[in-house]
C-alpha cells in the first residue's frame, strides 16, 4: 500500500528548516492537495516536538490568544487546554492547520519570528478568507507557500519513476530529438493515466495501490462535492450562489468555441464587475487557474492586462474530466475524438501545468480577427506565445504572430500538440506531456537567428 506522496514541497521545507534566517512559514492551498500530509511528515524526521492544533476538529483552541499573541502567552494556553504537549526550545514546531478558521492566530507570527525559539508552520484552505487582509498581518514576519495537487512529475514519482524519465524527456527536447514510437507511447500512455486521475493526493493513491480506474471518478466528484460544500461554509451572503454558479459553469464554457469566460451565461444579464469577487474567491482558494486577457501580444505581461475578460480553468485535470458528461469523458479516456471539448479540455491540462511551474496566465485574442494565442510566458527579453492543440492541425496565429513585424518581441513559439517533437520555422512543437518542462526548456534554449 503507499503510505506516502513523495512531494516537491519535501525539499522546499528542509530546505526551510535548514535556513537559519527561517520566519514562520504560511502554507496556502486548496483543500485536500497533501498539505497537512506532507507538515507532518517533514516534521516527524525534524523535531523532537510537534504541537499540532487543528480549528477546525479542536476550536477550543481558538482561546489561546485571550491573554494576547506573545508565545509565552500562547504556549502557556495551549498546555492548560492539553498539558501532554512538550515545548522544547529549538526543537518544538508549531502546527497551526486550518487556519481559514482562526486568522486572528497569524498574529501571532510576528513575535514567533522575533522570539526565534519554535518554529511555526501555519497551514489552511484559505476557502472564503479574504486573504489580502490576512496577508497584512505580520508583514515582514512570514514566508509563503502555495502548495498545489500533484504535478506530472509527481505523479510519475507515487508510480515509482525516479528523475531519469524528466532527464529523458528534456535532453530529447533541449536537442530536438524525436521519440521513438514505443517510447512516445509510453510516454503518451502515462500522461493519458495522469490526466485521467488529476493530481488530487486521495485519487492518486487509490489508483497506485489498486492499479484500475474503478474508483477514481466517485473520488474525484466526492472532492467537488466538499469544495461545494466550503462554498456554502465560508462565503458570505449572496456570494455563495455566485460562487458556486460560477464554479459549475467553468466545463460548460470551456467546450465553447470561444472559451472566455462569459457572465451572461452563468446568469443572464449578470455583469461582469458584480461576478469579479467570485472569480477571485475561487482563485485564492486553489480551486480554478484564472487566465487573463492580454492588450496586445507585447511585454510586459502584467501591465497589459484587460481585467474584465479571462478564460477560467480547473485547478486540476481530474476534477475537469468527472464534470464532463459521460461521451465526453469516454472519448477522452478512450484517446479518440479530441476535438470533441474544442480543445477546452488540453488548454485546462497545459494551464494547470503551467501554473505549477510557476507561470500567470495569460492570453491574447485580437478583435474582429481569427488571430489569438492560447498562453504567453516571457523568457529572457523574448514574449513566447504557447499554443495548444488536441490534435496536430496547423498553427496560423503561432506563425502569424512571430512573423509580425509588429510584435518584435515574439521571435519563436511553443507548439503543445498531438505527435512528436520537431522544430520548423522557429516553432517548437512538443507533446502534451513535455509540458510539465516548458520552463526548463527555455532556461537553456538559444535562438539562433
Amino acid at each position: 500500500m503507499t503510505e506516502y506522496l513523495k512531494r516537491k514541497i519535501d525539499d522546499y521545507l528542509v530546505n526551510w528548516k535548514t535556513d537559519p534566517e527561517r520566519k514562520p512559514l504560511i502554507i496556502k492551498g486548496a483543500r485536500q492537495v497533501g498539505k497537512t500530509k506532507s507538515i507532518l511528515k517533514f516534521a516527524e524526521t525534524h523535531y523532537e516536538s510537534i504541537i499540532e492544533i487543528n480549528f477546525v476538529s479542536k476550536p477550543v483552541y481558538k482561546q489561546i490568544v485571550e491573554n494576547g499573541y506573545t508565545p509565552e502567552a500562547i504556549l502557556k494556553n495551549i498546555s492548560r487546554i492539553n498539558p501532554e504537549f512538550r515545548f522544547i526550545s529549538g526543537k518544538t514546531l508549531l502546527f497551526f492547520d486550518e487556519v481559514q478558521e482562526f486568522p486572528d492566530i497569524l498574529t501571532s507570527l510576528k513575535f514567533f519570528a522575533t522570539d526565534k525559539n519554535y518554529d511555526v508552520i501555519c497551514s489552511g484552505s484559505l476557502l472564503g478568507i479574504h486573504y489580502k487582509e490576512i496577508s497584512s498581518i505580520s508583514v515582514g514576519y512570514k514566508t509563503e507557500i502555495e502548495m498545489r495537487s500533484l504535478d506530472f512529475e509527481e505523479f510519475l514519482w507515487s508510480l515509482g519513476y525516479d528523475d531519469s524519465i524528466k532527464e529523458d524527456i528534456l535532453s530529447h527536447m533541449k536537442s530536438f530529438t524525436p521519440f521513438s514510437t514505443s517510447v512516445l507511447k509510453i510516454y503518451n500512455d502515462l500522461f493519458l493515466d495522469y490526466c485521467i486521475v488529476g493530481g488530487m493526493p486521495e485519487v492518486v493513491k487509490d489508483f497506485v495501490n489498486k492499479k484500475t480506474f474503478e474508483k477514481t471518478l466517485e473520488l474525484q466528484r466526492q472532492i467537488i462535492i466538499s469544495y461545494e460544500g466550503d462554498i456554502r461554509k465560508y462565503a458570505e451572503g449572496l456570494d455563495k450562489a455566485r460562487i458556486t454558479n460560477v464554479f459549475r459553469s467553468i466545463p460548460f464554457q470551456l467546450g465553447k468555441e470561444n472559451k472566455k469566460f462569459i457572465i451572461s451565461k452563468v446568469r443572464p444579464g449578470a455583469k461582469f464587475k458584480d461576478y469579479r469577487g467570485s472569480l477571485e474567491w475561487l482563485e485564492d482558494a486553489g480551486i480554478v487557474n484564472i487566465s487573463r486577457a492580454l492588450q496586445t501580444p507585447n511585454l510586459p505581461l502584467n501591465g497589459n492586462v484587460i481585467e474584465d475578460f479571462c478564460v477560467i480553468y480547473y485547478a486540476d485535470s481530474g476534477l475537469l474530466l468527472s464534470q464532463l458528461d459521460d461521451e465526453a469523458q469516454l472519448d477522452f479516456r478512450q484517446n479518440k475524438n479530441l476535438d470533441v471539448y474544442k480543445g477546452g479540455l488540453f488548454e485546462s491540462i497545459i494551464s494547470e501545468a503551467l501554473v505549477k511551474s510557476g507561470y500567470n496566465l495569460r492570453y491574447y485574442k485580437k478583435e474582429n480577427s481569427t488571430l489569438q494565442e492560447e498562453f504567453f510566458v516571457r523568457y529572457k527579453d523574448y514574449l513566447v506565445p504557447i499554443e495548444v492543440k488536441a490534435g496536430n492541425s496547423n498553427s496560423k496565429s503561432l506563425s502569424t504572430l512571430i512573423n509580425s513585424k509588429e510584435y518584435k518581441e515574439i521571435r519563436f513559439g511553443i507548439k503543445i500538440a498531438k505527435g512528436n517533437i520537431g522544430f520548423d520555422s522557429n516553432i517548437c512543437t512538443f507533446p502534451h506531456f513535455c509540458a510539465f518542462l516548458i520552463k526548463d526548456f527555455l532556461s537553456t534554449f538559444r535562438l539562433d537567428v
